[in-house]
């Protein structure tokens, strides 16, 4: 068979590397259409995964309009050409190549803000598949598993750690650092919405440097290194998850990551204007479990960082925490293979479930040890 995969960001190659690898193994024609955006090139290269380029996208709210006519004329050639008898994505490109093409589509999403997108790409998806945790009901051929699409690649079954990370990180064996990571907030469903202010970065990393080390990942690139106590995160972006899963605490105004964080066993606070009760269900659900704070107030993480970094063990307990939480969830990697050669029909999937079936449930409610 022949499948076609969109890898729009980073966070999609993660998500279908293993799937495309295990397709590829089985015999099956699989294509990759990648959009030149972040470190999403860097990362199919990592990873020996052959795709085709269909267009750059900048980290700013108006680089991906201005691309759009160049981005839909690349991909029609392309599916055009291909002829895929199946098509995943996560969004508007996937289903308009569907429709163009008249192949099935399957949708993985998990971001409920994504409004406009949902209804462009909605009606022309055979299958939706999101985390039972998402809080909309997106129809009739909406599917749910139990799990984050991040267990994709982080699931105990699946990650193990590829190299010392700290060797390549400069770090001794017993030094803690921490991690902090920067959103450039330039994408279409960013508009509206924002994180750490520059005082409020300045603040956080001069606390953040009498407990641990400091390594910044700014989206935006326009962080300054030079009179902050703090280094960039500046080795590959494939051993990111590797520095993750050491870290002594990640701080976030961004979404991905702090999922990875929580599958990973690291403590994790987040905050932006995301924050509050209409927040994804994913981050509610793991806030429900004890592994990331959702923080709306700056205040607030100042304070909670500094329980966090002087509280003995921390990193030990969160490990605990998520080794209990994870034992339950799905690998979405089976899912979405056993999808794809069943040309994305969803009742064959064991692992999958109606979502009318599951309303707003969350994955599993297991009551760990307060929070300290």
């Amino acid at each position: 068979m022949r499948f076609l995969f969109f890898t729009n960001t980073p966070a999609h190659v993660h998500l279908y590397k293993h799937a495309v690898a295990t397709l590829r193994d089985e015999g099956h024609e699989v294509s990759i259409l990648a959009r030149d955006y972040g470190c999403t090139i860097d990362l199919l290269d990592w990873y020996g995964l052959s795709y085709t380029v269909y267009g750059p996208c900048g980290t700013t709210r108006w680089s991906l309009l201005r691309r759009l006519p160049e981005h839909y004329a690349r991909i029609a050639r392309h599916a055009l050409s291909f002829d895929p008898d199946l098509i995943f994505g996560m969004g508007a490109y996937a289903a308009h190549a569907g429709a163009l093409t008249r192949t099935p589509v399957v949708l993985v999403l998990d971001s409920e803000p994504t409004g406009l997108d949902h209804t462009i790409s909605m009606p022309f998806a055979r299958t939706i598949v999101t985390p039972m945790a998402f809080r909309k009901d997106l129809g009739s051929n909406h599917y749910v598993f139990n799990g984050f699409k991040e267990c994709a690649y982080l699931h105990p079954n699946v990650y193990e750690p590829s190299v010392n990370v700290r060797k390549h990180l400069d770090l001794t064996p017993d030094e803690r650092y921490v991690l902090v990571r920067l959103n450039a907030f330039g994408s279409h469903h960013d508009v509206g919405h924002g994180g750490f202010s520059a005082d409020e970065r300045r603040k956080l990393i001069t606390q953040l440097a009498e407990h641990a080390t400091v390594f910044v990942s700014d989206e935006g690139g326009d962080f300054p290194f030079d009179s902050l106590p703090a280094r960039p995160f500046d080795i590959h972006p494939a051993l990111l998850h590797d520095t993750l899963a050491d870290a002594s605490l990640l701080v976030a105004d961004t979404q991905t990551m702090v999922t990875e964080a929580a599958l990973l066993g690291t403590p994790a606070i987040r905050s932006n204007s995301f924050v509050g009760p209409e927040d994804m269900g994913n981050f509610l659900e793991l806030e429900e479990n004890n592994l990331v704070y959702n923080l709306r107030t700056f205040e607030e993480v100042l304070e909670t960082a500094e329980t966090v970094l002087s509280q003995p063990g921390v990193e030990r307990e969160w490990k605990r925490k998520r080794d209990r939480y994870v034992s339950e969830l799905v690998n979405p990697t089976k899912t979405i293979t056993t999808l794809a050669v069943e040309a994305g029909d969803a009742s064959a999937v064991e692992n999958l479930h109606r979502r009318s079936m599951h309303e707003q449930q969350p994955i599993r409610k297991e009551r760990s040890p307060q929070q300290k």
